[in-house]
């Protein structure tokens, strides 16, 4: 039970207790001292020695090694490393923390334990009623290298207070967390995991979890941390495929970048759909049914057609132009090769060889006819060698490479879906299923850059078209064969600029230089190895990557289209799906967890309920909980634990005022706030309208397409908001709103829910 900071269960602290734990957290900061002084003097003083040199050490002193990567880590923890203390029932303290820390200069006792570890879930799930072995948990609340605060919980069901909460733990730590104002970044929940939170994100790594929950049950928060713990649980297995974790867009990546560096873990890729696809970032805005069309998956034969329409076959003979001689090359020939190539099932761009192959065989047969036919009429007169010599000076012919490149071209999916796009015609061969609206929706002048809808697309034409291995070896090798090149370069300018015939005085020997050590090959190498990219970086770069284990975040937004892609970026199904399909907006979204994934994994995936709003007080989710009931009358909210005593506001304006009284209620909402973030939610239709009127009163506030979440202010659409929350909500037009999708309830339920104090409305009379 907690110790308040009344007393309220259990003994207070007193300020002697509070100094000896500032004592110990400090240590575990700034100097990694252990428990037992001997050993902590010992450690500082291997850091110290070793410090000034720690970097050209640790490539071959292994222990200094451990050291840097531990001072890697430090860096990157920037909340306290110290955050918990377990007492054991038999006397045993345990210190919990965001990294493990051990006694290197002994038996690598634990001087401070990762939460990761088994041997902390304690601190996570022990309660009065089952204290797995405990005798109390304490919490360490800190600010920068200092502790502000303990909360101890009781775990011996004698003394507990029969008004606790008993399903939360940590409830002072967690309620001062979630009272704490925002600051446009989210934070780790490592030191307030709850139990439910727990058994998701230490549950077994094989497989599809699905984890459904309602707005501010903690989704992401436990995403993240299921990243964490299953790069610490499999290391050694993740480490080489790595670990992938898709958002919904940029802004919400940004808000979520530095949990998992505070974690220590570093190595996990963040993309958006729209960033799926390699050399590709899709910001580009469209319709919401012509992004709803794309993620359809009968987009897969329109593209299957229009890879297919590509493969041409000309209505008339085709006139090639060979040393001042014309072959005609006539469609029944092309139809033939086109068909024994299409019947290999090879894809478009690596069956481009055998349809060369069948075509130059077919011209040089048309060669061998004029000049080697016998005048007598027998036999022809070439041999096949001769043959093949004709057929080798084809296939350097400048007209012949020009014919097979129009009858059957090497296509990137960027061409074939620009092209696709750009022509009604192809549309409508390619896509004959469709009706004349819908292909009307696919159809758009070139350029402009591409929607997070297209990044499916693409992929999916990438498996159609396929990358011919012999171009990809021979682009590597032209970039090798550069890089040696200015490798030469630079060795030829350190011999210009040193003499290697400079005699040593003391024994009459040369100097050697860089040349005498190396050549343009061996310093390309140590090039390559320096430069060498981490897992994160190459799975990013490749498209055919297969990644360990991959997490999604707001997973319901993802369409038909996008769930392939995935698939194929994780051919062992070893996922994590974190969504809520009451708050799906998305046209092409998902409508349930089974549409989404038997098609892939069938019934093997299993599901797990976050039923707890941390986030929401009772008060806002009262007033979403009525938008959920007209979404689907079967859907409950979370329960929230915790009320603000502070009822939400809806304010009726005359709709010519609106943006009036959206700058007034701004201003008193942001004069309101001490230290936290206001969201002002606006329809997609007026948002730069807005905007603009915020800003012209308050340019301080952000907004744009990534907004800055850091601001005081931020104006912001649903889409955007999506994942975020704020202390202070302001909902402009809920009405507009709904209007604006047909899933306009499912956007307002999302707008509503972003608070963590305070909601107002303004609803404009209509």
């Amino acid at each position: 039970m907690s110790t308040h900071s009344d007393g309220s269960a259990g003994q207070q602290p007193d300020d002697d207790e509070i100094g000896r734990e500032q004592e110990y957290v400090s240590m575990l900061y700034g100097r990694l001292d252990d428990m037992r002084e001997q050993a902590a003097q010992r450690l500082t003083e291997q850091l110290r020695t070793t410090g000034g040199t720690l970097q050209a050490r640790s490539q071959r002193d292994s222990s200094v090694r451990m050291y840097a990567e531990q001072v890697e880590q430090f860096s990157a923890v920037e909340n306290g490393l110290c955050f918990g203390r377990l007492d054991g029932a038999d006397g045993a303290r345990h210190y919990i923390g965001r990294i493990g820390i051990f006694d290197t200069g002994g038996d690598f006792d634990p001087l401070l334990m990762d939460w990761r570890a088994p041997a902390a879930r304690p601190f996570y799930l022990a309660t009065a009623a089952n204290p797995q072995g405990m005798r109390r948990r304490r919490h360490l609340r800190t600010r920068q290298r200092k502790v502000t605060g303990l909360n101890d919980e009781v775990l011996d069901i004698a003394t507990a207070s029969p008004t606790a909460h008993e399903e939360l733990t940590g409830e002072a730590s967690l309620l001062a967390a979630l009272n704490a104002g925002r600051t446009g970044r989210m934070r780790d929940i490592v030191e307030t995991i709850q139990v439910e939170q727990d058994r998701i994100i230490r549950a077994d790594l094989p497989g599809v979890l699905v984890v459904q929950g309602g707005p501010g049950t903690g989704k992401t928060a436990v995403a993240l941390h299921r990243a964490a713990y299953l790069l610490y649980t499999h290391r050694r297995e993740l480490s080489t495929r790595g670990v992938l974790l898709v958002g919904p867009n940029a802004t919400f990546l940004r808000y979520i970048s530095q949990v998992l560096p505070t974690l220590a873990e570093t190595g996990v890729l963040l993309r958006t759909p729209g960033d799926l696809f390699p050399g590709v970032s899709a910001r580009r805005a469209e319709p919401a049914r012509t992004a709803a069309l794309k993620g359809r998956t009968v987009m897969t034969e329109v593209l299957a057609a229009a890879v297919r329409d590509r493969q041409w076959v000309p209505d008339e003979p085709l006139e090639i132009e060979v040393e001042r001689e014309t072959l005609l090359l006539d469609p029944a020939t092309v139809r033939e090769a086109r068909e024994r190539v299409r019947r290999t099932g090879r894809p478009h761009n690596l069956a481009r060889a055998l349809f060369d192959v069948e075509i130059v065989h077919a011209l040089a047969d048309q060669v061998a006819e004029q000049i080697g036919a016998d005048p007598l009429g027998g036999e022809n007169l070439l041999s096949e060698a001769d043959r093949a010599e004709i057929r080798r000076e084809l296939r350097e012919e400048p007209g012949v490479r020009a014919a097979l490149d129009e009858l059957w071209p090497v296509l990137t999916p960027q061409r074939l879906l620009a092209d696709l796009y750009a022509c009604t015609d192809r549309i409508a061969v390619a896509a004959p299923m469709l009706t004349d609206d819908e292909r009307a929706l696919l159809h758009r002048e070139p350029g402009g850059g591409w929607t997070p809808a297209d990044v499916p697309l693409l992929d999916e034409a990438a498996e159609l078209l396929g990358e011919d291995e012999r171009a990809a070896a021979a682009r590597r090798e032209r970039i090798r064969a550069s890089q040696r090149e200015y490798a030469e370069g630079v060795l030829e300018i350190w011999r210009g600029s040193r003499s290697i015939d400079v005699e040593d005085e003391a024994d009459g020997g040369e100097i050697l230089g860089v040349t005498d050590l190396l050549d343009a090959d061996r310093l390309l190498e140590r090039q390559e190895e320096a430069d060498r990219l981490t897992t994160a970086q190459r799975a990013a770069a490749d498209r055919s990557w297969a990644f360990g284990h991959v997490i999604v975040d707001e997973a319901q937004e993802l369409s038909p289209m996008a769930w392939r892609l995935l698939m194929r970026r994780c051919p062992s199904r070893s996922m994590t799906i974190v969504g809520d399909v009451a708050q799906t907006g998305a046209l092409a979204g998902t409508p349930s967890w089974a549409d989404a994934l038997e098609p892939y994994v069938a019934q093997r995936w299993r599901l797990e309920e976050l039923t707890v709003s941390y986030r929401t007080p009772a008060e806002i989710m009262a007033v979403a909980a009525d938008v959920l009931t007209g979404i689907d009358p079967a859907l409950r909210p979370p329960r929230s634990v915790r009320a603000t005593g502070v009822p939400p506001w809806d304010r009726a304006v005359a709709a010519g005022a609106l943006a009036d009284e959206l700058v007034a209620a701004t201003a008193r909402e942001a004069a309101g706030l001490a230290d936290g973030r206001l969201g002002v939610i606006v329809p997609q239709g007026r948002a730069d309208e807005l905007a603009a009127a915020v800003v012209a009163a308050l340019p301080e506030a952000a907004v744009g397409e990534q907004p800055e979440l850091e601001s005081r202010v931020v104006v912001l659409t649903v889409d955007q908001a999506k994942g975020l929350e704020f202390d202070s909500v302001l909902v402009v037009d809920p009405d507009g709103i709904v209007a604006e999708s047909p899933r306009g309830r499912s956007d307002l339920y999302v707008a509503l829910t972003r608070a963590t104090q305070r909601l107002g409305i303004l609803r404009p009379t209509r």
